[in-house]
C-alpha cells in the first residue's frame, strides 16, 4: 500500500506539472492583449508597450512560467493584472460558493442515483425497472443549462418556493438565504449527474447479482433481492466510489455554467469573466486550481478503493 501510494502521489506531482505546462502555452496561444485592454484603446504604441513591460508580458515565456510556478510553489497565485488583487484571496472568497455548490450538487447525485439505480436493477425487466431505466437515459441526455432553466420556470415562476437567481450580499452570515439560493442549482447539476450515475449503479448491481458469492446466499435460502442487499451491495459501492472522481469532474464542469445561468458569484463564473478580460494570471491559476482539485480527488478515489478492495494485494 505504502508503494502504491508513492507511485500514484508521483503521477498526481506529474499530472499537475504537465497540466499547468499545457495551461500556460494554451493562454500564450489566445488572441487579445491585456497591456492593450488595460491601457485602453486611445493609448499609443510606446504606452502599450510600456505597460507591457511592466507586467511582464514581454518576458521570455520560460521566465514567466518559472515566477508564476515559483509563487505557487510559495503558496502564492500571483495578483490579477487588471485589479492587482490577490488570485489566492479572490479564490477563497468565490470557493464560499462554489464548495458548497459542489458537496449540495454530489449529495443530491447520491441520494437519486444509489437508490433508485438498485431500485431499476431489482426490478429488471418489470414495468417499474424499465420506467426508472428510460427516464436515467433521458435525463443523463438533458443539457444542464436547459434543465436549470425548466427548473427555474417549475421552482421559480410557477410555484415561487426558491430564487431563480443571485447570492445574498451577506453571504454565509445568512446562512438559510444562501442554502436557499443554492438549492436550485445545487438540484440541476445534482438530477443530470444523478442520472448518468444512476445508469453506472444499474449496471454495476446487475453485475454483483451475478457474482458466485450473491448465488451462493440465494441458494442457502434467502431471497434474490436480499441475498443482494446483504452480500452484493458492498460490491456495488466499490464500484461508485471508482466513479466518483469522474462525477466530481463533471459537477466541476457543469458549476462553470450553472453558475453563469444563476449569476452566482464563485469560482466558475469568475472564470469566465477572467477569460474575458484576458486577465492570464488570474486564468492559469484558476485552471490550475480546479485541475489539481480533480486530480487530488483522483488521487483520494485510487487510495480509497485500494483501501477497501479486499482482492487488492499489499503493493
Amino acid at each position: 500500500m505504502i508503494r502504491y501510494t508513492l507511485v500514484r502521489g508521483a503521477l498526481l506531482i506529474a499530472g499537475l506539472l504537465v497540466s499547468s505546462v499545457l495551461i500556460f502555452l494554451t493562454l500564450r496561444v489566445f488572441p487579445g492583449d491585456v497591456a492593450q485592454l488595460i491601457a485602453g484603446t486611445q493609448a499609443s504604441p510606446a504606452e502599450v508597450e510600456a505597460l507591457r513591460e511592466s507586467l511582464g508580458l514581454n518576458r521570455p515565456l520560460p521566465q514567466q512560467y518559472a515566477e508564476w510556478i515559483g509563487g505557487i510553489l510559495r503558496g502564492d497565485l500571483g495578483t490579477s493584472l487588471l485589479s492587482g488583487a490577490s488570485v489566492g484571496d479572490e479564490l477563497a472568497q468565490k470557493a464560499q460558493v462554489t464548495v458548497p455548490l459542489g458537496i449540495m450538487s454530489l449529495l443530491i447525485a447520491l441520494l437519486i442515483a444509489v437508490p433508485f439505480g438498485i431500485l431499476a436493477a431489482l426490478r429488471r425487466g418489470r414495468v417499474g425497472g424499465t420506467a426508472l431505466s428510460v427516464g436515467a437515459q433521458a435525463l443523463a441526455a438533458v443539457p444542464v443549462v436547459w434543465a436549470g432553466m425548466m427548473l427555474i420556470v417549475v421552482f421559480s415562476v410557477w410555484l415561487g418556493w426558491l430564487p431563480p437567481q443571485g447570492f445574498p450580499r451577506t453571504g454565509w452570515s445568512t446562512p438559510g438565504a444562501a442554502i436557499e439560493s443554492l438549492l436550485l442549482p445545487a438540484l440541476t447539476i445534482g438530477v443530470v449527474e444523478g442520472a448518468m450515475l444512476m445508469r453506472f449503479v444499474r449496471s454495476a448491481t446487475l453485475q454483483a447479482a451475478g457474482q458466485d458469492f450473491v448465488r451462493t446466499a440465494a441458494a442457502k435460502g434467502l431471497t434474490r433481492t436480499r441475498a443482494l442487499i446483504s452480500h452484493g451491495i458492498p460490491a456495488v459501492g466499490l464500484s461508485i466510489v471508482t466513479v466518483l472522481g469522474l462525477q466530481v469532474a463533471g459537477i466541476i464542469v457543469g458549476s462553470v455554467v450553472i453558475e453563469q445561468l444563476f449569476t452566482l458569484p464563485g469560482i466558475g463564473r469568475m472564470l469566465v469573466t477572467d477569460v474575458g478580460t484576458r486577465d492570464l494570471i488570474k486564468v492559469q491559476s484558476e485552471l490550475l486550481v480546479l485541475t489539481g482539485f480533480v486530480l487530488v480527488i483522483g488521487f483520494a478515489v485510487d487510495l480509497i478503493h485500494r483501501a477497501i478492495d479486499p482482492r487488492q494485494g499489499e503493493a
